[in-house]
């Protein structure tokens, strides 16, 4: 019992040894080297159709990051204040000050639909909310560029994954055809490998591209839902400002009809 307890603990002290000599191969700075070959040796063993998911996750991180900006910070406003500001001067009919409050440098679809309504002012409700319509339809395809295309890229990268799968498994049983009785196992293995390398490279790159395209999806969404009801209140502000200017117009001509009946 004494001997089996000194054997467990010279092994444990050699595998700690062992641990901290890792441990300050690391810190020295050997790993990002070791690293790198290893991604590179990860890529040869999977074949040429690695190399292709590779270049389809660069496109999709790619447009990922171009569309992050766009929708979250080129198109990003305060909707309940710049609403706020609108009706408060359509309310007082301070058009030319409410039109001056949509020079910001924000690409959100409400300031253009909110410009539409306010140059139609003195027009029908009809007309103002045709104008606001259009402008806010035109705004869907730039919301949606780009978006369809990481679930295109997504799905692009597992079937490409299991192309490689394919590939690699015609290659392990060609190789096995020619090979010779020992050297078989080994033909076949590396075959399965490469087959199993392309298929988990493909959806570990799909996962990703799938989690941007919900990201994306869900921001452009986000827009429309709060342009849509911008436009709704700007357009029940600028129609009541309307019906209240309306009576005004009609009550000298209603006067001067009952004076003339009079006479």
């Amino acid at each position: 019992m004494n001997a089996i307890g000194l054997d467990s603990l010279t092994s444990s002290v050699s595998v700690l040894q062992n641990l901290g000599l890792g441990i300050l191969a690391t810190a020295g700075g050997e790993a990002p080297a070791s690293a790198g070959f290893v991604m590179r040796q990860y890529l040869d063993a999977g074949g040429f159709m690695m190399y292709v998911i590779l270049c389809v996750s660069i496109v999709g991180v790619a447009l990922f990051l171009i569309r992050m900006v766009e929708l979250y910070v080129l198109r990003r406003l305060n909707v309940r204040s710049f609403v706020s500001k609108i009706g408060d001067f359509v309310e007082h009919r301070r058009f030319r000050d409410a039109l001056d409050a949509c020079e910001v440098s924000s690409k959100h679809p409400l300031i253009a639909v909110t410009k539409a309504g306010l140059l139609r002012a003195n027009r029908r409700e009809k007309d103002i909310e045709r104008a606001m319509e259009k402008e806010l339809l035109s705004a869907i395809p730039s919301l949606q560029r780009g978006v369809d295309l990481m679930a295109v890229l997504a799905n692009t990268s597992t079937l490409l994954g299991l192309l490689g799968t394919i590939f690699g498994l015609i290659s392990a049983f060609s190789s096995v055809a020619a090979a010779s009785a020992v050297e078989r196992q080994e033909a076949l293995a590396a075959g399965i490998s490469q087959a199993m390398y392309t298929t988990a490279f493909g959806i570990g790159v799909a996962v990703p591209l799938l989690v941007f395209h919900h990201f994306l999806s869900k921001r452009s969404e986000q827009i429309m839902v709060e342009a849509e009801g911008g436009a709704t209140a700007l357009l029940v502000s600028i129609s009541g400002v309307a019906h209240n200017d309306s009576p005004a117009r009609t009550a000298p001509a209603s006067q001067d009809g009952r004076s003339r009946q009079a006479v």
